[in-house]
């Protein structure tokens, strides 16, 4: 890079972080500018777009939005003269082999696609530097993937300028553009040049927010009871909304941007005012005479209740309104005539609309997947428009109490610090055609998991990924402790341990049969034996005596608890369970008498004395029951078993014992790598995995053939949109061959747009011939969508009959004004279905292979529709 000494171009002391990275440009290297909103970064990218100039080289300049696109044009024309700047959008191309060329991130990437990655293709010719703005909207759910793509695929030649707000993890953006671009340097700055004060806002008045450590909630702020408000108190303790302005102004914060996060409320906001006027009398003067004549040069622009709060220094700012009327809001704003815009989020996107002071009607919000706190990230990105450079000491950042949030959720999120980036990294239809034109299916692979996504998976994965390591060194270890093992021996020996204990587990099961069905026996009889009959019991303690049944008692069930006098002189009370034996003649006739202090419970027993000694000694043992044959016949077994693990050599191991529990230890750890190594892989292979089912859909639909692009498949290289397989589809299918200009129009307009609220309506019907057009495909939808679920690919193909009527009565002609009294959409949301619809068939032309009457009738169709107010104002 040509090297230009800052002092030649700007006329004050540049902040330090912002030399540090002129000096990584100056030595060839990419940076990663990672600061806070309004401090500055936009300067390094106007830097590199110098030095490139001063060496007769070329700069793309990438914003995330067609807006900033168009007011970046605006900003370098009148920086660097008309004839050195350019734009490029889907549809629009302005002066496209200028030096410097401002175009959406989208474009840029879609650029790269016809280049072998990371050759420099005619389109990136002489360009040195590519600009990546607000590259933070890499965690955009929807559009995110396109930054990675960008970084992934542009040439290592070519140093990258990301700028991006102040995220937790700045660090590993820029090991990854490292990575996989080439030298980058981080060049990080948590300095604002005008640092913010928090304020809270209730219905008691303004608060500082924080404590004077500006690190917790100030103490006036914390509730007095931990008793939730009641649904009336609620109410009762939010500020009207004119409060909150008649405090602003009375303490000097305006300009200020009021964020209101739903369209309505911003309208509302508006009303409520009344007829409160902001501006002063000479403000009103300057005021008035631009917006007669805008209002005059654009007579349906504006709705009544919106011009009147122009004249009084209020407006609104958000996606229903027309991008003509916010133009000239943001022109207004920054000439200091507008003194408190209510506005979406969306302006905290990096237009230029820098105010005093910045208020947070609430920190929570309504998404796509339901209700939620705002992160820090979005926080800081609203808080971050407080503070004009040049203009204010401080800015100033005012969180509102609402029903159901309050000081202490405003006070976590305005110490918390920024939420780190994620990947949203998602194959496409587009991506995996564009990159099997110019690529193999293993570079194309090389590429994928080249992505941040898999960077970020691979730092995650990390602690697993040692633990395997660990694994692997311990099963090494064991592998070479068993060496001189023969492990099959060992095998053959475990598997007659396996036997032995099969075989001893069933021995134990028919031994247990053999003895209930004795038990079973002995309870017929037990109840008639008499006394004086030889018995041999089994104590409570498990002992064999032989005995003599003394007499019978009353037991507590059934059976009667049997007095025996043992061999051993000790007298027993047992249950007939405890019975092994019984003989078969008597030994003594009559009862025997048994010691009164005895007790006559099972289990007991108590010494006997002389008397009971001679009886003792005439007991004589019983022989052993005969076991079960089955019962044998299993001991026998068993004990062949044993003899053959005897003569086994592994039995003469004096440390048969660790050797086993070695290999034990091996199997197991072999299994847990096995399931481990399946984990991580499943987890880096994931945008793979999602890459080849996409390959398959597209070889069932005859667009691959094996992994080379047939010509139905470049028609889905050459599109652009959220499904490109199903738009191919769509223009492949015949169905809109033969239709006019308005009706191909309307069916366009179908297949991109999808109505996402329910209330929406419109009074005009479809045309029979869109309708046809439409029903046929439906069929081939119904047919997309189970092989899309069957790949569990989740990618929408949208075919909305409600509300392209619009598109169509537009083409035909219909006046602005009249085309939005038949519908309760908002004019914004009109623009938005006609720019993507316009989109699609400003594409059509140069998408290959299909029938000329389309490219004429796409061209025709663009150019009915693409007039005021749809048109793009630049």
């Amino acid at each position: 890079m040509q090297a230009i000494d800052p002092q030649e171009l700007y006329p004050f002391e540049l902040d330090p972080f912002q030399l540090q990275a002129i000096a990584a440009l100056q030595a060839g290297k990419s940076v990663v500018v990672c600061a806070p909103t309004g401090s500055g970064k936009t300067l390094i990218g106007e830097y590199a777009i110098h030095a490139a100039l001063a060496g007769n080289r070329r700069v793309f300049y990438t914003t995330p939005l067609k807006a900033l696109s168009n007011q970046k044009l605006r900003d370098f024309r009148q920086q660097f003269g008309d004839d050195n700047v350019g734009l490029l959008t889907g549809d629009t191309s302005v002066n496209r082999d200028a030096p410097i060329l401002v175009m959406t991130t989208e474009i840029f990437r879609n650029m790269l696609y016809g280049t072998p990655i990371g050759e420099v293709g005619t389109s990136l010719t002489d360009v040195e530097v590519v600009v990546l703005d607000e590259c933070h909207y890499m965690n955009d759910r929807q559009r995110g993937t396109v930054w990675e793509e960008s970084i992934v695929y542009c040439p290592a030649g070519v140093q990258l300028v990301a700028l991006s707000a102040t995220v937790a993890n700045s660090q590993q953006l820029t090991d990854w553009i490292h990575k996989v671009h080439g030298d980058t340097e981080l060049i990080y700055s948590d300095f604002r040049p005008v640092p913010l004060e928090h304020s809270f806002c209730n219905n008691k008045g303004f608060f500082p927010l924080l404590d004077s450590s500006n690190e917790k909630i100030n103490p006036r702020l914390k509730p007095l009871t931990n008793k939730p408000p009641s649904k009336e108190e609620r109410h009762k303790i939010v500020p009207p909304i004119g409060a909150v302005i008649s405090h602003l102004r009375q303490r000097d914060m305006l300009p200020a941007i009021y964020f209101i996060f739903s369209r309505r409320g911003c309208d509302k906001a508006v009303t409520d005012l009344g007829n409160v006027s902001l501006v002063s009398p000479t403000e009103a003067l300057r005021l008035k005479p631009q917006i007669d004549s805008f209002v005059a040069a654009n007579p349906e622009i504006g709705k009544p209740t919106h011009i009147d709060a122009l004249y009084r220094g209020i407006a609104t700012h958000h996606a229903g309104i027309l991008p003509a009327w916010k133009g000239f809001v943001e022109e207004l704003f920054q000439q200091g005539l507008i003194k408190v815009v209510f506005a979406t989020e969306t302006l905290a996107a990096g237009i230029n609309m820098p105010a005093r002071t910045t208020v947070i009607s609430s920190i929570s919000k309504r998404t796509d997947r339901g209700h939620r706190l705002l992160n820090a990230s979005e926080f800081l990105q609203m808080a971050g428009r407080a503070g004009r450079r040049g203009m204010d000491e401080v800015g100033y950042v005012v969180t509102v109490q609402t029903p159901f949030e309050g000081a202490k959720e405003a006070a976590h999120l305005a110490t918390s610090g920024a939420d780190p980036l994620v990947s949203q990294f998602a194959p496409s239809y587009g991506m995996v055609m564009n990159l099997l034109q110019t690529h193999s299916l293993d570079q194309a692979r090389d590429l994928v998991e080249r992505s941040f996504g898999q960077y970020l998976a691979d730092l995650n994965l990390a602690p697993q990924i040692q633990n395997l390591e660990l694994v692997i060194e311990q099963i090494a270890k064991l592998e070479k402790d068993l060496a001189n093992i023969d492990l099959k021996q060992l095998e053959v020996y475990d598997k007659l341990r396996d036997r032995l204990r099969e075989e001893k587990r069933l021995l134990k099961m028919l031994a247990q049969q053999a003895e209930e069905m004795r038990l079973n026996d002995l309870a017929s009889y037990a109840p008639y034996l008499l006394s004086g009959s030889p018995l041999t019991i089994r104590t409570n303690k498990g002992l064999i005596v032989h005995t003599v049944l003394a007499a019978k008692v009353q037991g507590s069930g059934q059976f009667p608890w049997f007095v025996c006098l043992g061999r051993d002189n000790r007298w027993y009370t047992v249950g007939y369970k405890d019975i092994v034996q019984v003989g078969a003649d008597l030994l003594l006739d009559g009862d025997i008498e048994y010691p009164a202090k005895l007790p006559l419970r099972p289990g007991q027993s108590i010494d006997g004395d002389e008397s009971s000694f001679a009886i003792a000694q005439k007991i004589t043992p019983l022989p052993d029951p005969e076991l079960a044959p089955e019962v044998i016949t299993q001991q026998s077994r068993v004990i062949a078993i044993e003899s053959e693990m005897n003569q086994h050599p592994v039995s003469k191991m004096t440390d048969r014992g660790a050797v086993f529990k070695k290999v034990s230890r091996l199997e197991q750890l072999q299994r847990q790598i096995e399931f481990q190594q399946k984990v991580v892989n499943e987890r880096r292979q994931r945008h793979w995995q999602e890459f080849m089912s996409l390959v398959n859909i597209l070889q069932f639909y005859g667009c691959l053939e094996d992994t080379q692009p047939t010509d139905k498949g470049k028609v889905v290289a050459a599109l652009r949109g959220e499904n490109e397989l199903w738009l191919a589809l769509c223009l492949m299918s015949g169905e809109l061959d033969n239709l006019a200009p308005h009706h191909l129009a309307t069916v366009c307009a179908a297949i991109v747009s999808e109505n996402s609220r329910p209330d929406n309506w419109i009074k005009f019907g479809l045309s029979p011939t869109v309708e046809d057009a439409l029903d046929g495909l439906r069929d081939r939808r119904r047919e997309l969508m189970p092989v899309q679920r069957r790949h569990l690919v989740d990618i929408p193909a949208w075919l909305d009959y409600e509300l392209t009527g619009l598109v169509e009565q537009w083409a035909l002609g219909m006046e602005w004004s009249e085309l939005c009294q038949n519908t309760n959409l908002d004019e914004g949301d009109i623009v938005r279905l006609m720019r993507r619809t316009i989109d699609l068939l400003y594409q059509i032309p140069h998408v290959p292979n299909l029938p000329s009457q389309i490219y004429s009738s796409a061209k025709q169709a663009a150019q009915m529709i693409d007039r005021f107010p749809v048109n793009e104002v630049i």
